[in-house]
């Protein structure tokens, strides 16, 4: 559905160079939950910002649909780490934004934002200032405002990053439970590990100085996983220090 090929993308620091991302290739499946994984500064939100089109790569082409990308796509949304959600509009107005910038008349916008505000369970507060809602409402409706556009592709940067345990724990299920009911094909960055096995189908294991997929793991895991402990799964655990010894995250500690 979705194929990276050869994409690189340098810029200039002062007066060097830096290499963000050499000569990658990934193919992305519809329907699929694929992961990013690795270290700060490996590229992996500098490729889903190129796959979208909001950055251009140095070198290489997206390919959608047997289509070469050019510029920002119509089919995919993206849902960034921090929402930035306007706080003198409301919660639904707030959603009505991408639908806005396609043009919807306003009957249909607010109808199709409010049954986007059903699907993350807010309807219920369309209508209040987006500031009164606690950092985990505001995330579903970041997502909402991702979904409302009714995207073939969703393209999520650490979206639960600056949030609590307890509340990413619940999102990620949330998310995992929407992904299966759309039947959305979602790439998602995260530096969690644990995260990555929970949601994903399989993921892409990054290394830096240049970013480059070093690895592609499955994850041979059965569905639905919130009906049971994923972290407890021998299965898990393995995966988890294969993924761990692939980023070569130990021998990285200082000592």
């Amino acid at each position: 559905m979705l194929q990276a090929v050869g994409i690189s993308k340098s810029y200039r620091s002062g007066t060097s160079e830096v290499q963000a991302l050499k000569d990658v290739d990934l193919d992305i499946y519809a329907g699929e939950f694929l992961s990013l994984v690795g270290p700060s500064g490996c590229g992996k939100t500098t490729l889903l910002r190129i796959i979208d089109g909001l950055t251009p790569a140095s070198g290489g082409s997206v390919v959608f649909d047997g289509m070469t990308q050019q510029g920002v796509s119509r089919e995919m949304a993206f849902v960034f780490q921090d929402i930035n959600l306007l706080p003198w509009r409301s919660v639904v107005e707030n959603v009505e934004i991408g639908l806005e910038a396609r043009g919807l008349g306003a009957v249909e916008r607010r109808q199709r934002a409010l049954e986007t505000l059903r699907l993350v369970g807010l309807e219920s507060v369309a209508d209040r200032p987006p500031y009164t809602l606690s950092g985990g409402m505001q995330q579903r409706v970041g997502v909402a405002r991702a979904l409302a556009i009714q995207p073939k592709v969703l393209l999520m940067d650490e979206p639960f990053v600056h949030l609590d345990n307890f509340t990413r724990e619940t999102l990620q299920i949330e998310l995992s439970k929407l992904w299966q009911r759309l039947k959305l094909t979602i790439v998602f960055v995260t530096h969690d590990v644990d995260e990555a096995i929970f949601l994903s189908d399989r993921i892409a294991l990054f290394r830096s100085a240049p970013g480059r997929i070093a690895e592609i793991a499955t994850v041979d895991l059965p569905h639905p996983r919130w009906d049971y402990n994923v972290r407890a799964d021998p299965r898990a655990i393995e995966l988890r220090e294969h993924i761990i010894d692939a980023l070569q995250v130990r021998q990285s500690l200082l000592v």
